[in-house]
């Protein structure tokens, strides 16, 4: 509480205005959207930020309350998306509640339930897109729960895609010398294999293999192995590098190692429908668009060099 009244004495210090943000919000509302807005913070707070980081920057003298159907202030999130809590209604701009049974369109609440919101507006499930900041407390129960859509706010984007672009060259590098490897290696399982198809009288993969006598083979493999020693030397310290622009102890927040995603990224794709760095980056794009996901590869999927039939 002391945080807050420290935060509203002085928006200045601690508040990032953004102009197009209540403008993206007004071009959904004008194409017919009906925006809700849900927050844990109490009514004096937000009225206050909003007043601070919307109003300046809406046209014809509009309010921050104009842009919102429904506006419902300590709504106890997760909770909110499973339990029911007692409603009050907001009815003076000082903030005085009074216990209310019942939503309508254009009320300012207090606590409430998600079903309320659905019952007063006569709308469910994918009918409805809700953004949040936290892929726990807003994406993730809102989906689970209720099968809203769900867009999720992650403002550490705009940083982890710059530091991917400064870190392109290193990271080029280093696939390159993993492809080195790879290359190497299945030349040293080829010879391996063949080592252990001649004990049983059996060809080798390959007739240079199968053509090469037992002392040859081994010191093939031998010349083989120091070669990806040296490549280990050489990629190692690059893969504990990888990442460093953007965080030098965790390296990037959507990956993790080379190849792999994040625990953080796999819960993105699992629990939000879209996601982004700002809501404002909407004012790009029609209130009308349909946001389609890029086609997703699958290991089977064919690629160049690839032989039919082989394990991938």
């Amino acid at each position: 509480m002391f945080l807050q009244n420290e935060i509203i004495t002085e928006p200045e210090r601690f508040v990032e205005l953004e102009p197009e943000l209540p403008l993206a919000l007004l071009d959904q509302k004008e194409a017919g959207k009906r925006l809700l807005l849900i927050t844990n913070s109490d009514y004096h707070y937000t009225n206050k930020m909003m007043n601070y980081a919307f109003n300046k920057f809406l046209p014809n003298d509009m309010d921050w309350r104009d842009l919102f159907e429904m506006v419902i202030v300590s709504a106890k999130k997760p909770e909110f998306f499973q339990i029911s809590h007692p409603l009050y209604e907001v009815v003076t701009e000082d903030g005085l509640m009074r216990p209310c049974f019942k939503a309508r369109p254009g009320g300012l609440y207090s606590g409430g339930s998600a079903q309320m919101v659905e019952t007063a507006l006569g709308i469910h499930g994918d009918e409805i897109l809700y953004v949040g900041d936290h892929i726990y407390t807003d994406v993730s129960q809102s989906k689970v729960h209720l099968r809203w859509r769900t867009a999720l706010i992650c403002r550490e984007l705009e940083e982890e895609f710059n530091a991917l672009a400064r870190g392109k060259d290193h990271r080029e590098k280093l696939i390159e010398l993993m492809n080195q490897k790879e290359a190497v290696g299945d030349v040293f399982n080829q010879l391996r294999l063949a080592l252990q198809r001649r004990t049983k009288g059996r060809p080798a993969q390959t007739r240079s293999a199968t053509e090469m006598n037992d002392r040859e083979l081994t010191e093939y493999m031998q010349k083989l192995l120091i070669i990806m020693q040296r490549l280990d030397e050489k990629i190692a310290p690059m893969l504990e590098a990888d990442g460093e622009h953007f965080n030098k102890r965790w390296g990037y927040l959507s990956r993790s190692g080379l190849w792999d995603k994040s625990h953080l990224t796999r819960q993105i794709e699992k629990y939000a429908d879209i996601y982004t760095s700002r809501v404002s980056n909407f004012l790009r794009y029609t209130p009308f668009i349909y946001f389609r996901s890029q086609a997703q590869s699958l290991a089977h999927d064919l690629q160049p060099n690839w032989p039919i039939g082989g394990c991938h």
